[in-house]
């Protein structure tokens, strides 16, 4: 994950672990974030305590040296992701294109306008930055946010949900977990709670094997759990359903269970976070997953949703190439991303609003950026009324 970060930020750095994944299954996920966590270090500190150096975040009083006194707190390197450019960006009010631009083609120029407008803000004010520790001293800053963020993270609440699911009685299985530099994500589906949706599947054939929708017009039960440690997003538990011949997900974004992360104020310097403070909020974590598991892992949620679909799906699409570029264009898929989804739509050969929809989930999960699968999944039942209607 070097190699991204360091295309990421123009910079190279010694890893500090890996970062991310994409389709891993779930124990894979669990111990990538127990490493992570490991090396985890959260600061609240005012602009006075930052400066940019080289391109790099140095922090005051973040990293711990041992001496012959003792241990004493020396000051901690950081290098930005992408991400945390954008919290430096929105925070200090620096254009994110200008300071993309800097990053990448004058690293000085990089550190003159951070450090200008660090002197600049107001000294009462804080910022939280969240960091990974890393070899050597060279530690990855993942974001820069208020002091009011509540923290809320994937560990603690993958395992407080799963917790919930199993509180919840529902047998479930693991359909795909994906970690990014904004987002963790885990797809979980249940393959006893199902509907039969001929309708939606009818004209469908697989793009990935060619199996066919009729043959076996099933849909399961399932949710996507989401979480975001650096600001993008609150944490959240959303229903979908998932097309048992392909995979295929449909995410049911209106119905999502949403916790903000948002806040009381935070005091200065490194968080160490209280056992019973943190435990409260998993109790309440657990106790929403179980009672999401309850509402959408049910027969009468799948049979009622797959209804909903299979009433605008059928809709005829006579011009396919029209259709995919008007839902593209209205959506803003890139050009790229509309190649391929006419193309799914081709192989999945069903000439319908579904089609388009089909096509739209089953390119999400060839997507190798994590973020934006989700993104276009989520989007699916969108893309349906907006082919219907073309």
């Amino acid at each position: 994950m070097a190699a991204a970060l360091s295309c990421a930020t123009g910079l190279s750095l010694r890893s500090p672990g890996r970062l991310t994944t994409r389709h891993a299954d779930l124990a894979d996920l669990v111990e990538l974030l127990r490493d992570q966590h490991s090396r985890k270090v959260d600061v609240v500190a005012p602009p006075s305590a930052l400066r940019a150096e080289a391109g790099r975040l140095i922090i005051e009083g973040t990293e711990p040296v041992l001496t012959s006194d003792g241990v004493d707190q020396t000051d901690g390197t950081y290098l930005p992701t992408a991400t945390c450019d954008e919290g430096v960006s929105e925070k200090l009010g620096i254009d994110l294109r200008y300071l993309r631009k800097l990053r990448d083609r004058a690293i000085d120029l990089y550190d003159i306008n951070v450090n200008g407008w660090l002197t600049r803000c107001d000294p009462d004010r804080k910022f939280l930055i969240r960091c990974f520790r890393g070899p050597g001293g060279n530690g990855v800053a993942r974001a820069l946010l208020s002091d009011g963020y509540k923290k809320i993270d994937h560990l603690d609440l993958l395992t407080a949900t799963m917790a919930g699911i199993q509180q919840a009685g529902v047998p479930t299985q693991i359909q795909g977990c994906d970690l990014t530099e904004r987002r963790r994500y885990v797809r979980i589906y249940s393959e006893a709670i199902s509907a039969l949706a001929p309708s939606l599947l009818a004209g469908y054939r697989s793009p990935f094997d060619g199996a066919q929708g009729a043959d076996n017009p099933v849909v399961w039960g399932g949710i996507v759990i989401t979480n975001s440690e650096t600001g993008d997003g609150a944490a959240a538990i959303t229903p979908r359903l998932v097309v048992r011949v392909c995979k295929n997900g449909y995410t049911i974004t209106a119905d999502s269970h949403r916790a903000v992360h948002l806040g009381g104020r935070l005091d200065e310097g490194v968080i160490d976070w209280s056992a019973d403070t943190q435990q409260r909020q998993l109790d309440l974590i657990t106790a929403k997953a179980r009672d999401a598991v309850t509402r959408f892992l049910n027969p009468a949620y799948v049979e009622r949703i797959g209804r909903d679909l299979e009433r605008t799906a059928g809709t005829p699409i006579a011009r396919p190439q029209d259709t995919v570029q008007i839902v593209s264009q209205q959506l803003r898929f890139s050009g790229e991303q509309q190649d391929a989804i006419l193309a799914h739509f081709i192989k999945g050969g069903d000439l319908t609003a579904g089609g388009v929809m089909h096509a739209v989930t089953s390119v999400a999960q060839t997507l190798p950026d994590a973020d934006a699968a989700h993104e276009l999944e989520s989007r699916a039942i969108r893309v349906l009324q907006l082919a219907a209607a073309a």
